[in-house]
């Protein structure tokens, strides 16, 4: 997921990933535009606390209404996280989504389906700045196409899948 801070700034942003629910949200508007109701249906939730993470989360600025529709009488509004929208965080903003990151990892490994392939590649690498920035860039677009391509839940023909990616320059030892 590629996070920002769009319209309401850095911080704002921050705050609506402060709850781990909110991080699955966003995993799954990626894939489709959905209502509170859907969400709910598929995080086990109910339809009030999906709603109130919705609302925290455009709030953030980090997801936007995608369009709405009469239901039962009523006005469903279906919301989408689109990767490219986003701007780019500060520095103190990235350094705190790397921990909310690495909890997420933690429950997906939890649902992991370690039958079949993955890739897992981890280092502390010194690297010609160029390539650096050359590697980087790509493994960005590639992820950006993660978000692109992404079907909404429980797609027929599709796999479920997990993708977290953390890469960022390190401080040089004193």
């Amino acid at each position: 997921m590629s996070l920002g801070d769009a319209e309401s700034g850095g911080t704002a942003a921050l705050r609506a990933l402060a709850h781990p629910v909110r991080l699955q949200i966003m995993s799954l508007l990626t894939g489709a535009a959905l209502t509170a109701a859907e969400i709910a249906r598929e995080l086990g939730i109910t339809h009030a606390n999906a709603s109130y993470h919705l609302r925290n989360l455009q709030s953030g600025g980090l997801i936007a209404v995608a369009g709405e529709e009469k239901i039962r009488g009523g006005v469903a509004k279906r919301y989408r996280y689109d990767a490219g929208r986003f701007g780019k965080p500060g520095p103190e903003d990235r350094r705190a989504l790397y921990p909310a990151a690495a909890n997420e990892l933690i429950r997906r490994s939890a649902q992991g389906d370690w039958s079949g392939a993955g890739v897992l590649g981890d280092g502390e690498f010194w690297v010609d700045p160029e390539k650096w920035k050359e590697i980087r860039d790509r493994i960005a677009g590639a992820l950006l196409e993660l978000h692109e391509v992404a079907q909404p839940p429980r797609t027929p023909g599709t796999v479920r899948t997990s993708t977290t990616v953390a890469m960022f320059e390190m401080r040089v030892p004193e």
